[in-house]
């Protein structure tokens, strides 16, 4: 018999927690039947000597006395069994630990993301300016190929905390995770059937989403670096009050998308919440009447200001849509766990830096030999803060996929508006320069906008979990009958 493909712990699985913590949950807070054949990476108490364990559970060493009864097959539950082994009031409190979690780990990563940006913004702006490494591509090329390390990262973090195991079955279980959360990912849905190991296939196996996640991670990373480029293509084209209005409307554009591509309801408060982060934005740029009047725009005329406009437009569109087709592509449907969607954000990540470094490398010998920019490696200075400007970007891009992830592309765009207030904060005490009537009444008008939008994203958030609690309340049953069938399928 087959192992259950379903039956491992999701990474880090906070339900442990809960009665019952040596039974394996599923994502949607039930409990599953471990499989004796398959050890788990998520076990609280890992045995992997072969010797200590029975793999054989109709063995003779499963019982503890003489008595000839037939030991309980493990794989096979019914829907009466499962309801009796699993009350509702335990799916709904382990439902209630995993949106709990959700908050927290929402908050913590966006508060990550803020101060990494912040710093990253800082740094990036003393290496092209101050110190004259002005490679935009080249800076693009190194900030998102970083984002390689993310995965790596993840899988040190997990050895620690998994360090008495072996590595043949650590390593074969991160594997197998990635593969049960991807399959979730292409089908969107939680209880997703998982192609088996390579060597045990059949005819209606279903197909391993390691090619969707190829092309998906091809798609989403184009639109990704399109977006970034159009920022320093139009650098030097228009002035930067146009450029920071209209790049940060694509908080406008994620809503937009977010509408036919994921399904998103109007909801007023949304709106509201857009509009005045927007209006916030627009009063930061063009609040202190002609800001950049000594700062060369002048020089611009309404030609190349225009056609900078347009492709700082096009980046706007492009990031919204960047942030929509993340979210309906490539993350976890409804219902899978906070620590699953955290793991997978990251593995995500790194595979948009593994595109980047073996296909985008492209364009850079063509802008050397055509002279727009000519390839240089930074040293000294330069180079020290353009390592530790990467550091942060890698930081950064990991928190807010993980953000998106756990939230919505709306909110997670209206979050990051608030970089704006605060390198302009940081600006003050670095400079001594202090801050602007129109940057203070803007930095307040972007606050509210995301006060409003934390709240509105929290009551949704609670009205889907008290939907998703009645309906394991009322059609329990049917839930677990189908999730038994499902089983059945694996087998």
């Amino acid at each position: 018999m087959a192992p259950d493909t379903h039956s491992s712990h999701p990474l880090l699985d906070p339900s442990s927690s809960l009665p019952h913590a040596n039974s394996i949950n599923d994502d949607r807070g039930r409990r599953r039947t471990p499989s004796p054949y398959h050890p788990s990476l998520y076990d609280p108490d890992p045995n992997p000597d072969p010797s200590a364990a029975d793999p054989d559970p109709f063995s003779s060493s499963s019982f503890s006395g003489p008595s000839t009864a037939r030991p309980s097959n493990p794989r096979r539950t019914t829907s009466t069994s499962l309801r009796s082994v699993t009350p509702v009031p335990l799916a709904a409190q382990a439902l209630h630990l995993d949106t709990t979690l959700r908050y927290r780990l929402a908050a913590f990563f966006l508060l990550v993301s803020l101060v990494t940006f912040t710093v990253q913004t800082e740094l990036a702006s003393i290496v092209q300016h101050d110190l004259g490494w002005d490679k935009a591509y080249c800076m693009l090329y190194l900030t998102h190929g970083s984002w390689v390390f993310l995965f790596p990262l993840q899988l040190g973090v997990l050895r620690l905390l998994k360090r008495e195991m072996p590595w043949r079955p650590f390593w074969r279980q991160v594997l197998w995770e990635v593969r049960v959360v991807g399959s979730m990912v292409e089908h969107q849905k939680v209880d997703a059937q998982t192609p088996r190991r390579r060597g045990r296939s059949m005819g209606n196996q279903p197909k391993s989403p390691w090619r969707y996640l190829a092309f998906t991670t091809a798609g989403v990373t184009c639109a990704l670096t399109v977006a970034g480029l159009s920022w320093y293509l139009a650098v030097s084209m228009t002035t930067p009050s146009d450029l920071t209005a209209i790049y940060n409307c694509s908080a406008f554009f994620a809503y937009a998308f977010s509408i036919p591509l994921l399904k998103e309801k109007l909801h007023m408060g949304k709106i509201v919440a857009v509009a005045i982060a927007i209006l916030g934005v627009l009063i930061v740029a063009y609040g202190d009447g002609n800001p950049d009047s000594g700062s060369g725009a002048g020089e611009i005329n309404g030609g190349t200001r225009f056609l900078g406009n347009m492709i700082i437009g096009v980046g706007s569109v492009l990031y919204g849509l960047y942030e929509v087709l993340y979210k309906r592509f490539a993350c976890p449907p409804e219902g899978t766990s906070a620590f699953r969607s955290v793991t997978f954000a990251n593995t995500f990540g790194s595979m948009i830096g593994m595109f980047t470094i073996f296909v985008l490398w492209i364009p850079i010998p063509i802008l050397h030999w055509t002279g727009i920019e000519p390839f240089e490696i930074p040293t000294g200075r330069a180079a020290w803060l353009l390592f530790w400007s990467i550091v942060m970007n890698m930081s950064f891009a990991g928190s807010f996929l993980v953000l998106i992830s756990l939230t919505s592309p709306v909110f997670s765009s209206v979050a990051s508006l608030l970089t704006i207030f605060i390198v302009a904060m940081s600006d003050w005490f670095m400079t001594g320069k202090p801050l602007s009537g129109a940057s203070m009444l803007g930095g307040v008008f972007i606050m509210t906008a995301f006060g409003l939008l934390s709240w509105s994203t929290w009551k949704e958030m609670e009205e889907e979990e008290e939907a998703r609690r009645r309906r394991m309340i009322a059609g329990g049953g049917e839930e677990e009958e189908g999730d038994s069938e499902s089983d059945k399928d694996e087998v």
